[in-house]
């Protein structure tokens, strides 16, 4: 069984490079022909199509009652795409950051991490009963309020990116030209999408399988095997992104998939069933606070991640999941 398990995992992984190639010379090219800059199409088409994954696997997590698999798979994935993604593209080329990104949607990404650490009890971990308690008890519950409150906010994020489209279009022309037509590209990004979900739920559950196979905790497999395998598409379609010199692609698809995560699929998900957080997961969001501010600081100093810091990036992510195992 675990043979035939490896198979489709490696079935699942060329499915995600395909499907990434063609996503993102769609996208791209849909960027030049309505003149709308990359960095949008980054946070928004590209972003929701490779957060597929992790929102089946979370959604469908809710409704089994699967409840730590839903939120640690959704932190697990913000964790992944800012330090592998960003940091392995970054060794790969460096990537330059728009200053809007760095006033607004760093902040837009941040702000809500925060509030659901406070929301679950996070400062208990500064000395109070949290600190004492065993990982595995339940430290607070994303009620449907609380999803309700992260829908709308992503809805009026959305609507503020759209107003921002309109008025970024360029007024000159491409200089290299259109590459494809609209319709070319609807099916491209159409192909590249389904491709993609295909090949990250096939990642996803072969994997959780093997995982299972050699007893690995919900927690745990929420927040490695689950949102490394639902993270593929951010980081095949960025790194394809980046060797392409679509940099602001790459940058926009990461911002964009983390705050489509933390708003939109946790959102759903407790919509659909509350979602109970326990203290492990509390600590969780305590590092991914910690690694979007220091991203942050990095591409706020040179107004760019250069690759010593995506090499320390990727170096971090190894500690994150060490101390993951450990506990």
């Amino acid at each position: 069984m675990i043979f035939l398990n490896i198979l489709i995992l490696i079935i699942g992984f060329a499915a995600l490079i395909k499907g990434a190639d063609l996503f993102v010379d769609g996208s791209a090219s849909l960027a030049r022909i309505f003149r709308v800059p990359a960095m949008i199409v980054g946070l928004t088409i590209v972003a929701m199509g490779t957060s597929a994954p992790e929102l089946a696997v979370s959604t469908v997590a809710a409704v089994e009652g699967s409840n730590e698999i839903a939120f640690s798979n959704v932190v697990g994935s913000n964790i992944f795409n800012i330090l592998m993604v960003l940091g392995v593209c970054a060794v790969v080329r460096p990537i330059p950051v728009d200053g809007k990104v760095l006033k607004k949607d760093f902040a837009v990404v941040t702000v809500p991490t925060i509030a659901m650490f406070l929301l679950m009890g996070g400062l208990g971990l500064f000395g109070g009963e949290l600190l004492r308690a065993p990982m595995q008890s339940v430290a607070g519950t994303v009620t449907r309020p609380i999803a309700l409150a992260l829908l709308v906010v992503f809805i009026g994020y959305i609507y503020l990116l759209t107003r921002e489209a309109k008025k970024s279009r360029r007024e000159e022309e491409d200089s290299f030209g259109f590459k494809y037509t609209k319709g070319k590209c609807a099916l491209l990004i159409l192909a590249g999408t389904v491709l993609i979900v295909a090949g990250g739920q096939a990642v996803v559950y072969s994997a959780k399988e093997i995982a299972r196979t050699l007893g690995m905790t919900e927690t745990l497999i929420g927040l490695t095997v689950c949102s490394v395998g639902t993270s593929l598409p951010e980081l095949v379609t960025s790194l394809v992104a980046a060797k392409k010199e679509e940099t602001e692609l790459a940058v926009g698809n990461v911002i964009g998939s983390n705050i489509f995560n933390m708003m939109m699929i946790l959102g759903v998900s407790a919509s659909i069933h509350p979602v109970t957080v326990n203290v492990a997961s509390v600590w969780d969001l305590l590092i991914l606070i910690a690694i979007t501010l220091i991203t942050w600081i990095f591409a706020l100093v040179g107004k760019r991640i250069n690759r010593a810091e995506g090499a320390l990036m990727v170096l971090v992510y190894a500690a994150v999941i060490a101390f993951a195992v450990i506990r």
